[in-house]
């Protein structure tokens, strides 16, 4: 889409109208039924925001729509456990509930699994006790031929924590990857032929100082594996079409109203370039150090006009480094305790941050809210060494803090 915008690119939340599957430039999208939306509720009251897990587990189950789905389970003897149901599409027609929450349609089945046999295993969304930022449920979609597993969609709802730092590693390392793009039209998310996230309303959901957002994720097969064939658009906008299609479902399983459309298009798919010396990972006046020109030879960047934009550079195999730059508020405050506590302290005139090794995370307070810049290096090429971090993060906080309107921004390192 190369940025343009124009009538494909318009708001995702246009009242009444249905957006068709996201598509490149050059394919038709198909013809889509209009559905009337209703705008979002006020928010909820500081009472009120863990209303999710809060209704009584019998008054949620009578009027949820998974509910009617474990009854139909029960009846064909496929009840799994407790908040648990599974189903067959050869043994139980699909009469009541569609797939996870009643959201997956059947075209976006048929997208995923083509007409292969699949069998559902859903959890009925209810905050965890234990947690203290919840985990509600997740979904997993299988489809089998000959009897054998073929492939596999798993979709999980949770927050995301910002407080002791769980999810400031893994979760990045498969959803802001440099293969991912913004999804676009106001939607808060990520999309890539494997992995796709989306934030649900702040309004429906809540959230406190700490705590990142609460999003609705689906994965497929292995993070990261891109092929830059066909397949990968098909998935991506399969997996795009899912993930918009499941956050509606658990905002109305949630008792909250409105909904987000499928985008109407999306970037092309992330490919490798040549490395700019000069303008290292698409920023202007950021250079690569000497030593590491011959191994940072190919980058790529996604995540442009999203939540983060993501590059990472090595060769045309796997990447030596990745730079991350968090502008969401809500989504950069899961990188909060990875500022705080270990590594040695990073100073500079607009935040602080860490560096801890290969890995060093600065935040800092833009006009906007809170950014973080993150370089992690994730492999020693042969013959340098592996200082690669400390060597980039000042001129990549300086050139990266003006490209997005928060400079200036100096960074001092701390003495080894």
């Amino acid at each position: 889409m190369n940025g343009e915008e124009g009538e494909e690119s318009r708001p995702a939340a246009v009242d009444g109208e249905q957006a068709p599957v996201p598509r490149q430039e050059d394919e038709r999208a198909p013809e889509q039924t209009p559905v009337q939306e209703q705008p979002p509720r006020p928010g909820p009251s500081a009472e009120q925001r863990s209303a999710p897990a809060s209704v009584s587990v019998p008054r949620r189950l009578f009027r949820s729509r998974t509910a009617r789905a474990v009854t139909a389970a029960g009846l064909a003897g496929a009840l799994l456990g407790a908040g648990a149901v599974a189903w067959r599409t050869d043994t139980l027609p699909l009469l009541g509930p569609a797939p996870c929450w009643d959201s997956i349609g059947g075209t976006t089945m048929s997208d995923l699994f083509g007409d292969r046999r699949t069998e559902v295993e859903e959890q009925s969304l209810h905050a965890s006790p234990r947690d203290l930022e919840p985990s509600y449920g997740q979904c997993r979609i299988t489809s089998y031929k000959d009897g054998s597993p073929r492939r596999q969609v798993t979709l999980r709802v949770h927050q995301l924590d910002g407080l002791r730092g769980t999810d400031a590693h893994e979760w990045p390392r498969e959803f802001l990857a440099a293969g991912t793009v913004s999804l676009g039209d106001g939607l808060p998310g990520m999309t890539s032929p494997s992995r796709a996230w989306l934030a649900l309303p702040q309004s429906c959901t809540g959230r406190d100082q700490f705590t990142g957002p609460t999003v609705v994720d689906i994965g497929m097969g292995q993070a990261g594996l891109d092929t830059g064939s066909a397949y990968d658009r098909t998935d991506r906008a399969a997996l795009t079409r899912a993930v918009v299609e499941a956050a509606n479902g658990v905002i109305r399983e949630f008792g909250c109203s409105g909904t987000y459309r499928i985008p109407r298009a999306l970037p092309a798919l992330v490919e490798r370039q040549d490395t700019e010396s000069g303008a290292f990972c698409g920023v202007e006046g950021l250079t690569v150090p000497a030593a590491y020109r011959k191994a940072l030879g190919r980058t790529r960047v996604g995540g442009e006009g999203g939540p983060a934009r993501v590059c990472e550079a090595g060769d045309s195999y796997s990447p030596v480094v990745r730079t991350t730059t968090v502008t969401d508020p809500a989504l950069a405050e899961i990188f909060s305790g990875s500022t705080r506590k270990a590594g040695l302290p990073v100073k500079g005139s607009k935040g602080i941050g860490r560096l801890d090794g290969s890995r060093a995370v600065y935040r800092a307070s833009c006009q906007t809210g809170p950014v973080i810049f993150m370089v992690e290096q994730l492999d020693q090429p042969s013959g340098v060494g592996f200082d690669l971090t400390r060597e980039l993060l000042p001129g990549y906080v300086a050139a990266e803090a003006e490209r997005i309107g928060c400079g200036p921004e100096k960074v001092t390192l701390p003495d080894d």
